[in-house]
């Protein structure tokens, strides 16, 4: 199995490929795992993992600057269904449009918008940055690795960090929020499409456990 995590500027992305390999060895699996600098890399993937820190455009930006890249996501996400996980502003990026100091164009993968964090409780502070449980919407097969905290052990607490979070269009899409002074999406989902807007490689064995079920899952 060929995993292709994006490297394309957004971050210090080894802590990603780290988790992604122990979660893989830990579980068994034959997975090569690296970071993808170019299109070729993502085309030859069988699985796809956009990463993203910072602003919206900005990250948009740093996709489009390397020749082919948004093609070669396009055709492997979008036409031959391999399954495809966003992290946080990788996520975000499959909206619509993000909100972002400005209005700006999304891939628009999943319908819906990135807008700004508002709590009700205006003592929160933002960013929202912390660990917060997991409130699961709808069921699915990555997600429900977690269904039974008291069964596995493993709880449901992840950790986030960022100003911004995606409201998709049709609540079918909205697998997880967590409540942050009013709930927040947490993870977002549509076929073989799969956002998490918390940070798996930062959340401990809650992460690992929800590595190991992307590396496994067959949409």
């Amino acid at each position: 199995m060929r995993v292709a995590i994006i490297d394309y500027g957004s971050g210090n992305l080894r802590s990603a490929q780290k988790a992604f390999q122990r979660a893989a060895r830990e579980a068994g699996l034959n997975a090569a795992i690296g970071l993808a600098t170019t299109a070729e890399e993502v085309l030859h993937a069988d699985r796809v993992v956009l990463p993203g820190v910072g602003a919206f455009a900005d990250c948009l930006r740093g996709i489009e600057a390397i020749d082919g890249m948004r093609a070669a996501l396009q055709e492997v996400a979008l036409r031959q269904g391999r399954p495809f996980l966003g992290i946080c502003v990788g996520m975000q990026l499959m909206a619509s449009r993000g909100l972002e100091h400005g209005d700006h164009a999304g891939l628009d993968w999943i319908p819906g918008s990135v807008v700004p964090i508002e709590p009700a409780d205006k003592s929160l502070k933002i960013p929202h940055m912390g660990w917060n449980e997991l409130h699961m919407h709808h069921p699915h097969p990555v997600l429900d690795v977690l269904k039974d905290t008291d069964a596995n052990g493993i709880g449901s607490h992840v950790y986030f960090v960022h100003s911004y979070h995606f409201r998709p269009a049709s609540e079918a899409d909205l697998l997880a929020t967590t409540d942050y002074g009013g709930p927040i999406t947490a993870a977002v989902g549509h076929g073989n499409l799969l956002g998490f807007q918390f940070h798996p490689e930062k959340s401990q064995r809650v992460g690992l456990a929800l590595i190991e079920a992307f590396l496994k899952w067959s949409p």
